[in-house]
């Protein structure tokens, strides 16, 4: 027996969790805030004084995530926000960000906010057009460069190991915003990338019951230990019952990813062309502008997010989520149960987003009660 063991038995095992003492196979909570000292003050545990940086239940999902993504470290937030920002703000005054156009909209909100107080510049490029991303990188100098891909909610697709030889020839560094991805369909830091960022709230934990960011390092370099720093300073840590679920969530990562890929996929095909229906966005999908990246750097499926335009306008496609039974309306994405929400609508009118549009994130139900679901609104708008 050899060689490194399968993603798939790592998260089942939780990390290859087993209580020596008592047999359990489920990792314990320990809420503990803080750790003794014996008689002579020295520390039971030397690794631990306080729980805000050394919680025991956020290490042990931290290894887990930190070995599937190849990774020298990985630190939970509180938040993928929490997260994201902490990184960013290791940037300093002078300094150049370069993200894209169509990106998470509350964190392209607040990159465009911070940076004009802290006087970053920050630089947009279209991600469906790597002409533009060239560019872009090369006007001026750039100390970091922002990567969604799939880009939500439109799903353009970044080149990452391009991107990655872009930003090294530049001087700058590469973060990777994976979430819609997962680290088992793309691992960004064996394509060149810095650091990968997931908004663990997703597909990570996968049920919808917990909020939480994760960032993982390539080397800890200084601009590493900063944003450690930052996470610890601002607070902005995971609680113990959060990790232990985010820990619990990921145990059945693999077959949730899986089943929502399938689901995808086969929704994606099967409107496509549909009555009614004006363009399927899903880089699964031959017609997808950037198919052929997706289908090198995404091994083992396309993701479970896709979007619809309809036919009709703004008007038609409100009605077309009204009429909808099966799939809730909610904001998020990645859990167990399938939703749907109108961006553009929620996003406000500056929105890049076109407001004929859907985005759908699939879960893991029968695809074609989720298909008649549709189909029947499509028909009733």
């Amino acid at each position: 027996m050899g060689g490194k063991i399968k993603t798939e038995t790592l998260l089942a095992q939780a990390g290859h969790y087993l209580d020596q003492k008592t047999g359990a196979v489920v990792p314990p909570i320990q809420p503990s805030t803080t750790f003794a000292r014996d008689e002579q003050g020295n520390l039971y545990d030397s690794s631990r004084i306080y729980a805000r940086d050394q919680s025991v239940n956020a290490e042990m999902a931290e290894a887990v995530l930190c070995e599937m993504e190849s990774g020298a470290s990985c630190k939970l937030f509180a938040s993928g926000m929490a997260a994201a920002t902490a990184l960013v703000q290791t940037l300093r005054p002078g300094n150049r960000l370069v993200a894209p156009s169509v990106m998470y909209w509350s964190l392209r909100a607040w990159l465009i906010s911070f940076c004009e107080d802290w006087g970053i510049e920050i630089s947009f490029y279209d991600p469906a057009d790597e002409a533009d991303l060239v560019r872009v990188v090369n006007k001026a100098p750039i100390q970091m460069l922002w990567v969604e891909t799939p880009a939500n909610p439109t799903w353009q697709v970044v080149d990452i190991a391009r991107a990655a030889e872009l930003a090294h020839s530049a001087g700058a560094q590469l973060v990777v915003d994976s979430t819609v991805a997962t680290p088992l369909l793309t691992r960004p830091i064996e394509l060149g990338a810095d650091y990968v960022f997931h908004s663990a709230t997703k597909y990570i934990n996968g049920h919808s019951d917990v909020v939480a960011g994760a960032l993982i390092t390539a080397k800890e370099d200084s601009r590493w230990e900063k944003a450690c720093s930052i996470r610890a300073q601002h607070g902005g840590i995971l609680g113990p019952f959060e990790s232990w679920l985010l820990l619990r969530g990921m145990r059945t990562m693999h077959v949730r990813v899986e089943r929502a890929c399938e689901n995808a996929l086969a929704f994606a095909q099967h409107f496509e062309g549909f009555p009614g229906v004006a363009e399927v966005i899903y880089p699964g999908l031959a017609s997808h502008p950037q198919h052929e990246i997706a289908a090198r750097q995404m091994q083992g499926g396309f993701g479970g997010m896709l979007s619809i335009r309809f036919e009709g306008g703004v008007e038609r496609t409100a009605k077309i989520i009204g009429g909808l039974k099966y799939f809730l309306r909610a904001t998020s994405l990645g859990g167990v149960e399938s939703l749907v929400e109108h961006r553009a609508l929620i996003e406000g009118p500056d929105s890049p987003v076109p407001d004929d549009l859907l985005r759908f994130s699939m879960g893991i139900e029968n695809v074609e009660d989720l298909i008649q679901d549709l189909e029947q609104a499509i028909e009733s708008a």
